[in-house]
């Protein structure tokens, strides 16, 4: 059996494949180490069963999942786990593919922390943890930037000194890679095609494009961490930076990295939530209208500006992840702005949340793909 490892910074999701890559279990610890720790257990009608636990950090989390396995009886003997794949957020430039976890690259993953303080020693947490429990398992790194390490110079390059690309590694890496390239072979086999140029948008808490050509990623709209690209959850997305040099005259860097990171985006245009079923229920507010007028719009224009980088129109335009699955509303608001393209999406079609939600007058197909990123890690671990 394959198990699959996401360890943040406070939470932990895992799934458990057979050898067919038939997914025979999904659970999520959320809340590590806080009193209102819940752990969760997912069906595949979409539904759940909630238990309040004490998890004091990553290994007690692992010990109660695994443990979970056995007492719902889907595993007898942890010696059937022969393979564990761990999601990783930053390989920096020297993991381009999944790796093998040794002490040589656990090593590096723990240099690279400091490309992603906020995610790699999380990750390296659930890494450790999993290992002491599961020893005779083979461990593997699956990298959120790998898919993106194909980008050409001219799309991760910033306007720098070209010494802090050198010598510290400053440049785009993009992140989400994993769904990206999950949704992006979805499509080939939906359109039944290998040559495609597909533009895929991941739309969660966090928020990123990908312009795909040929399964190749062209560039991305994550930067050198997640901050960049459009307004999220909580992140401001990108903005002039000399706005922190302003900020600066009063506040301290750890108060505006924490205005930038966590009460930005939705949260901080409407002063009232990070999440769009929240303002959706607020729909003719201003407050709304502001975070889901100022979204599409930029959305929109970066999906124009990566027919660039495609060499022309995208084949597809694909929307993945909780508010690209199901916000039909801002899909809307989006695809409205892509008229230039020959977007028309299809009403009812979009409002069911269809696989194909354009007419069949649109010039290029608009899918609707979930996000599968378990079932991905595993099938690349699968091809080792």
């Amino acid at each position: 059996m394959i198990l699959t490892i996401n360890a943040g910074s406070s939470s932990l999701r895992f799934s458990l494949f057979d050898e067919k890559l038939n997914r025979l279990y999904r659970g999520h610890v959320d809340a590590i180490g806080k009193p209102h720790c819940k752990y969760r257990r997912y069906f595949e009608d979409d539904s759940e069963k909630r238990v309040a636990i004490r998890a004091i950090n990553h290994k007690a989390a692992i010990t109660f999942a695994l443990k979970q396995l056995q007492t719902d009886g889907v595993i007898e003997d942890f010696k059937t786990i022969k393979r564990v794949g761990h999601r990783v957020v930053h390989g920096g430039e020297k993991y381009s593919k999944p790796t093998k976890l040794t002490l040589n690259s656990i090593k590096q993953i723990q240099k690279l922390s400091s490309l992603a303080p906020l995610h790699n020693p999380a990750n390296l947490e659930g890494i450790k943890a999993t290992k002491k429990i599961l020893p005779r398992a083979k461990h593997y790194a699956i990298f959120d930037t790998a898919f993106h390490s194909s980008l050409p110079e001219k799309a991760f390059l910033y306007g720098l000194p070209h010494s802090l690309y050198t010598k510290e590694g400053i440049r785009r890496y993009g992140f989400h890679g994993t769904s990206h390239k999950y949704v992006a072979s979805e499509a080939e086999k939906l359109l039944k095609r290998k040559k495609l140029k597909l533009i895929t948008c991941h739309m969660g808490n966090g928020v990123s494009l990908a312009a795909i050509k040929d399964g190749v990623c062209l560039d991305t709209s994550m930067g050198f961490t997640p901050l960049e690209g459009p307004i999220m959850g909580t992140r401001a997305g990108s903005f002039d930076p000399a706005i922190i040099f302003h900020l600066a005259r009063k506040k301290t860097l750890k108060q505006i990295e924490k205005l930038v990171q966590k009460e930005s985006g939705f949260l901080g245009l409407s002063g009232k939530s990070s999440d769009v079923r929240d303002l959706r229920t607020h729909i003719d507010s201003p407050e709304t209208q502001r975070v889901f007028g100022v979204f599409s719009y930029q959305m929109a224009k970066l999906i124009l500006g990566y027919s660039a980088a495609l060499g022309g129109a995208p084949d597809a335009i694909i929307f993945t992840a909780g508010i690209g699955e199901h916000a039909e509303y801002l899909r809307k608001a989006i695809c409205e702005q892509l008229k230039v393209l020959g977007v028309k999406l299809s009403k009812s079609k979009n409002h069911n949340h269809d696989t194909i939600i354009s007419s069949p007058s649109s010039k290029l197909k608009v899918l609707v793909i979930p996000s599968n990123e378990e079932l991905q890690m595993a099938r690349e671990i699968c091809e080792l």
